[in-house]
């Protein structure tokens, strides 16, 4: 790898079947057997993740543990408390930690770093390998480690060899080592979106990227989603590790964990706008704005994403949910969810904004919408949250 200044070295840390091996740590007599993460005693329910054991036999993540032990009879179902799997996830991050400040946590068992300023001095192969062994010497898990000059081509390459693998992905290799590749191993092409690629024969990277189905991706996929994919499969993304990426000092947030799958954009926003609500009214007892709103998915495979936009300060629920609206359209593609969150960032008491803000934004706001939103306030006070509210036809 190359150590030019204006080339980054990201490594991905991917740990192998994160949540069987934590359960094997805690019970070794499930080391070796046919097992999964999912509600004990029940057909209901769907599976989290399963041993290397089960996934021979066909056993896989999100699929329903009534089809599971309809394959396996006799498989071994386990639930842990979620504390167990934050456990080993602290222990393994703070191995990462001894190697680099710029360490940006993407799921609860991943983990993105720069070592390009310790890679002055060490080659990154060798700093992967001590990283690797360590992990497994001293927290107990196994990981495959991806090497390469942005977020994402880190995370195509951790997942090119598992388990226990260490893939070097150079731009100039992206061809060689990424086009044979089904597009189903794209990083973030949805599991409900590659099969209508393949079965409109776009079937390999290699297909995705060629300019002769550009027009016929775009109308399966859209222009935007197109253009991300494509871009990033180039090597033209971010290759900043932001360690408090989600952070800010100043926020509120909430969230919620299903019992049932959430996988619709109509149940997702539906539960997403009581959320909103809630944090509209601390927000106003606050007496505080919001600039950025994040949502947060969380898939039963326990993969988290969070995706940001910044607007105008505001206190408004409808501007608020909008942005929420406008989030799930964009990034959310039904898949299976297990959690839902909203946050308010970088909030602001009105004495504390911006002076434009307390000139133009806040002192000149229409006075037949602050009366109208007013009114509502008062109205669902009095009969409830779901007795009246603003209706668009984005919005439900």
């Amino acid at each position: 790898m190359s150590k030019q200044n204006n080339v980054k070295i990201i490594l991905h840390v991917d740990m192998n079947a994160f949540f069987c091996s934590v359960a094997c740590l805690l019970n070794p007599s499930l080391r070796g057997k046919v097992f999964a993460i999912g509600r004990e005693n029940s057909y209901r329910g769907v599976i989290s993740s399963a041993s290397y054991e089960a996934r021979a036999l066909g056993i896989h993540s999100a699929q329903s543990l009534k089809e599971a032990y309809s394959l396996v009879p006799d498989l071994i179902v386990v639930h842990l408390d979620y504390s167990h799997y934050i456990d080993y996830h602290n222990r393994f991050l703070n191995v990462l930690k001894q190697y680099s400040s710029l360490v940006e946590v993407a799921s609860i068992d991943e983990a993105y770093l720069d070592i390009t300023q310790v890679s002055l001095t060490r080659h990154p192969l060798v700093i992967a390998k001590e990283i690797q062994k360590r992990i497994l010497k001293e927290v107990g898990l196994s990981c495959s480690i991806g090497i390469a000059p942005t977020l994402f081509l880190a995370k195509m390459a951790s997942d090119m060899k598992k388990p226990l693998g260490i893939t070097v992905l150079r731009k100039r290799d992206v061809k060689q080592m990424l086009y044979p590749l089904s597009v189903s191993d794209i990083y973030g092409i949805g599991k409900r979106t590659y099969p209508t690629l393949i079965k409109n024969e776009i079937k390999t990277i290699a297909d995705f990227m060629n300019e002769e189905n550009k027009e016929k991706i775009i109308r399966l996929i859209g222009s935007n989603s197109y253009e991300s994919v494509y871009s990033h499969i180039l090597g033209n993304s971010t290759n900043i590790v932001v360690p408090n990426r989600r952070g800010e000092s100043e926020s509120i947030s909430t969230s919620q964990t299903f019992d049932r799958v959430i996988n619709s954009s109509i149940e997702a926003l539906y539960e997403l706008r009581k959320m909103t609500r809630e944090l509209v009214n601390k927000l106003k007892k606050m007496h505080a704005f919001t600039k950025t709103i994040t949502i947060t998915l969380r898939n039963i495979d326990f993969k988290t994403i969070t995706r940001s936009k910044s607007i105008d300060y505001t206190d408004d629920f409808d501007e608020i949910y909008e942005v929420v609206v406008d989030l799930i359209d964009e990034h959310y593609h039904n898949e299976y969810l297990r959690l839902l969150g909203i946050g308010l960032s970088g909030l602001k008491e009105e004495k504390d904004l911006p002076k434009e803000y307390n000139l133009f934004t806040i002192m000149d706001k229409d006075e037949k919408q602050s009366a109208i939103n007013q009114m509502i306030e008062e109205y669902q006070k009095k009969y409830g949250e779901s007795a009246l509210f603003w209706s668009k036809k984005k919005n439900l």
